[in-house]
């Protein structure tokens, strides 16, 4: 099976807003991605995600909006070498 892992960097009004609950909770909606979802210090959202090509471009498209509350300036991807690791998706502290 073919994967594609990409690794984001959201910045914005992207803290204090529920994104990555919500994050978590869209990959989960999807289905079929591993990954991980956790807050920097410098106020972005960090992500690593990897799956079936067009379920990560569905999430990192959904990145772009993020939940109602939140306001995405950027998204910045870089493609990662697929991991193959299997798991759900989680929140990371």
């Amino acid at each position: 099976m073919r994967t594609k892992r990409i690794h984001a960097i959201i910045s914005g009004i992207v803290q204090g807003v529920c994104f990555r609950a919500s994050t978590r909770d869209e990959a989960r909606r999807i289905g079929g991605l591993h990954g991980w979802v956790r807050n920097l210090p410098d106020g972005t959202v960090e992500l690593e995600v990897e799956g079936p090509p067009e379920k990560v471009d569905r999430l990192i498209g959904w990145c772009h909006e993020g939940p109602p509350y939140s306001r995405v300036y950027s998204v910045v991807t870089d493609e990662q070498t697929p991991t193959e690791e299997q798991g759900g998706f989680e929140i990371r502290y």
